[in-house]
């Protein structure tokens, strides 16, 4: 496979990861709604920018996306204009959007059809992830697909495994959500009830993370918690697009989350606040705003 690729979505994640691929190597094409943004990258790492998601994939031998929802995926996948459209058989679509496992599997059956191969790559690590090139991705595909993918993912990530068949990758990543959301929440009662007792959160914090209850998010978020600074970060809004996405899958296959639930709830609380642009270590503001 030769080194040509286009790389579609340009957010806080998809900006860095792009760069880092022009970086390795690769002939990199971008696209991105807003057009300027692509230009901007197009400047900065000399890599060439589209004007449609079409345009980008041609000649391209793998396609990366990282966009918002499954609907912004079909947007710029499906139609005269998609990705699909200007990608010939034998090449690769590497979708690194946290979506539903559906949308991977139609857009996987689509792809099929014309001879293009599909893997479902969502990432964790967060911006700060993304612009140190030392992401978590978590992949669904056939083994073959997956082998050809982790080879460009290489270039942004610490870590790249494949989970099973399409679809895997995201369910995995609903793991991963489900899973940060008990624990900012836990997190965020914790400092706020040492504050409450009058501790110096900062020094509890700094014991408690040699224990057995440290985090990445103890780790990462504790200071700016403590500080009130949340804007930054893995957006509220994204979250609970995210939870809504693992509540509707664990409806479908008969799991309970009631914690996950819960705290889906909570983040919803945070956006009525304001803060639908913070960041999700801003759980505390609704403890705090309970307390006043």
């Amino acid at each position: 496979m030769s080194k040509k690729a286009a790389f579609i979505g340009l957010g806080v994640m998809g900006y860095p990861m792009a760069g880092y691929l022009q970086k390795a190597g690769y002939d990199v094409t971008v696209y991105n709604r807003t057009a300027s943004k692509a230009e901007k990258w197009s400047a900065e790492y000399g890599g060439n920018f589209a004007v449609t998601p079409r345009e980008a994939a041609v000649d391209a031998d793998i396609v990366m996306a990282c966009v918002g929802n499954d609907d912004d995926l079909r947007s710029v996948v499906l139609g005269e204009d998609g990705a699909f459209a200007g990608m010939a058989s034998g090449t690769l679509f590497v979708d690194h959007t946290t979506a539903s496992a559906e949308v991977a599997t139609e857009l996987a059956q689509i792809g099929k059809e014309a001879g293009v191969g599909f893997v479902d790559a969502p990432v964790s690590g967060g911006q700060a992830g993304a612009e140190n090139g030392v992401l978590t991705v978590m992949c669904g595909g056939e083994q073959s697909d997956f082998d050809r993918a982790a080879v460009a993912i290489d270039a942004y990530s610490q870590a790249c495994m494949r989970m099973g068949e399409v679809g895997a990758g995201q369910l995995a990543k609903m793991v991963n959500q489900i899973c940060i959301a008990g624990v900012v929440q836990g997190l965020s009662e914790g400092i706020h009830f040492a504050q409450k007792a009058g501790l110096d959160a900062e020094k509890v914090i700094e014991v408690i993370s040699k224990g057995a209850a440290q985090s990445w998010q103890m780790e990462n978020r504790y200071k700016s918690m403590i500080k009130g600074d949340f804007d930054f970060g893995f957006a509220v809004d994204w979250m609970r697009k995210d939870l809504g996405i693992c509540l509707s899958t664990a409806n479908q296959i008969g799991a309970s989350l009631p914690n996950t639930a819960v705290v889906d709830q909570y983040y919803g609380d945070v956006q009525q606040m304001g803060g639908g642009r913070m960041d999700t270590s801003s759980l505390i503001t609704r403890l705090r705003k309970l307390s006043d």
